[in-house]
């Protein structure tokens, strides 16, 4: 099967993530600027977020770029993926709603555990299904981002229980180090 049925749904679900995501944003009565400080935790949670959907599907097209054909196994990895992405919203919103609170701090950097972690299944399966001597096998042979973002997150997660705000800073950094698209599948697109 070829990707194009993956890419189409995986876009309109992070499409529709990021839709929930901003609805959150409610507008104040007033129309004072005053009125608008109760929304800067629940901005600042909100452009964490919206920074890192847009990873997620930078890199999620970067993948496919370079996969001929998915399985069901990819499918069901993908969806996976997906299923973790879509919470993105709710843990967004719990921990702008409350503040960057301890526990909404800790529940959020669980969900971008777990989304980092679910990516790593699609990679993999995606591997194994194009073969060791495939573009995806050649490109990813270094997972130095990945195990630098997985160890920040459960750091964070484990932190956030004491100081939350530091928690967060870790998973801006992961952001920051995401933020540049996989430069190692754009070099075997080019060759």
């Amino acid at each position: 099967m070829k990707t194009g049925r993956l890419e189409a749904f995986s876009d309109g679900v992070l499409a529709i993530i990021i839709t929930i995501m901003v609805l959150e944003l409610k507008v104040p009565e007033d129309g004072t600027f005053q009125a608008l400080n109760h929304l800067i935790p629940k901005f600042i949670s909100y452009l964490l977020s919206f920074i890192y959907v847009g990873i997620y599907w930078n890199n999620h097209h970067h993948l496919f770029q370079i996969v001929e054909k998915v399985n069901g196994k990819i499918l069901w990895a993908n969806l996976t993926l997906l299923f973790f992405l879509s919470l993105i919203p709710f843990s967004t919103a719990w921990m702008g709603e409350n503040h960057f609170e301890q526990n909404t701090v800790a529940v959020y950097g669980i969900n971008l555990f777990l989304c980092a972690v679910s990516f790593n299944i699609v990679q993999k399966a995606a591997m194994d299904s194009e073969g060791k001597d495939s573009l995806i096998a050649k490109a990813i042979k270094n997972y130095t981002k990945e195990m630098a973002s997985t160890a920040l997150y459960l750091i964070g997660i484990a932190i956030s229980f004491f100081y939350p705000k530091i928690s967060l800073i870790l998973f801006f950094t992961v952001a920051i180090i995401w933020l540049i698209p996989d430069r190692r599948i754009e070099k075997q697109v080019k060759h």
